[in-house]
């Protein structure tokens, strides 16, 4: 007996090299792109702890729990870290940059999430990198919740670093990833003593033992089913066209805002401008009183499948996230949701227009 999971043909270098070219293309970059046998935080941190030591003074980009995290690495790194932190229902905006980098001209190393799927904001990279590359710092970017939802250039921003998972807009797997690494960020690595080697987190062990041989031999047995999923996620954005994926995904963000504002009952966008909420996902405000993790489990219990989940932390109070990406970017799954929530807010004595709410959302599809 044989199963088509489990008795497939050894992936080939060839194979797992021409999955990697794909999401080059899908970056937009001429950058060594690797995919790395692991989810997103497997590059993320391998990337900072490859290009930052004791000498690098560090500006680190806080709009959401990634930016924190990463200043935590920067930290443990030994880096001089300055962050720039925002509240969690904006952006930062390149005039912050500039500010920054005016006080702190030694800024060697700039580190930034486009999107923040968990607070629902997306900041402005172009403009961004525009700041970066003028003061020639390395630019580091978490992509993993923007691509497929939004544009992600990198080359054209300047990024030296981007890191991606398919998990989310794309509608992959979570089991591998990928980073985009330009020439400058493979010196800096070369050049910083406490660079992972020999290690999970090592880039150089991929670069010497992979790209430098000319991919012929993979460094170790590939997550096969994981990879095969990450081709099958980036052929089905091919054939569909990235620019519709990123369609889909703008309709779902402006048809839950608009959904939101219709059904009432207190409930409210969480980012205030819609030019700076996320495509992948949209954050919501519950109102004084409704602790939204309470809301939430209320929504899902009748219907466990919606992709509603209350903020982390201190948010579960009073953030909701609409997860509306990868397959569950659909106006159906958009109505869904605000239908759940709304039933969920009447069932608490608030007033709701669950009718207006369909429409509206509806009407902002495009």
């Amino acid at each position: 007996m044989t199963h088509p999971f489990l008795d497939l043909p050894p992936l080939s270098a060839a194979h797992f090299a021409s999955v990697e070219d794909r999401v080059a293309r899908l970056l937009g970059t001429e950058h060594d792109v690797v995919i790395m046998q692991g989810e997103a935080l497997l590059p993320l941190e391998g990337a900072i702890r490859g290009t930052v030591g004791p000498g690098n003074t560090a500006l680190n980009v806080i709009t959401g729990p990634y930016g924190q995290t990463f200043g935590n690495w920067l930290r443990d790194c030994g880096a001089t870290v300055i962050d720039v932190a925002v509240p969690f229902h904006t952006a930062v905006s390149a005039g912050q940059i500039r500010e920054a980098f005016a006080e702190h001209p030694e800024i060697d190393f700039v580190s930034l999430v486009h999107a923040e799927a968990a607070t629902g904001n997306t900041n402005p990279v172009a403009e961004i990198g525009e700041v970066v590359r003028e003061r020639g710092a390395l630019f580091y970017l978490d992509a993993v919740a923007s691509v497929g939802a939004e544009p992600v250039l990198v080359d054209a921003w300047g990024v030296d670093l981007c890191v991606i998972g398919a998990q989310k807009a794309m509608g992959g797997p979570a089991g591998v990833s990928a980073v985009s690494v330009s020439a400058r960020a493979w010196a800096r690595m070369a050049a910083n003593p406490g660079a992972p080697r020999r290690s999970y987190l090592s880039l150089l062990d991929w670069k010497e033992r992979w790209l430098d041989g000319g991919r012929k031999v993979l460094p170790h047995a590939p997550a096969q089913l994981e990879m095969l999923a990450l081709e099958a996620c980036v052929e089905r954005i091919e054939e569909q066209g990235l620019d519709a994926v990123m369609g889909r995904h703008r309709a779902a963000a402006a048809a839950t805002r608009a959904g939101a504002v219709a059904l009432g009952g207190g409930l409210e966008p969480y980012v205030h401008q819609a030019r700076e909420a996320a495509p992948v996902a949209t954050t919501l405000r519950t109102p004084a009183g409704v602790v939204a993790s309470e809301l939430v489990a209320r929504a899902l219990a009748a219907d466990p499948a919606l992709p509603l989940a209350a903020g982390g932390g201190a948010l579960a109070k009073e953030m909701i996230r609409v997860n509306h990406y990868g397959p569950d970017a659909t106006v159906e799954v958009v109505q869904g949701c605000l239908a759940a929530l709304g039933a969920a807010l009447a069932e608490r004595g608030h007033s709701v227009d669950l009718e207006g709410a369909r429409r509206a959302a509806q009407d902002a599809w495009r």
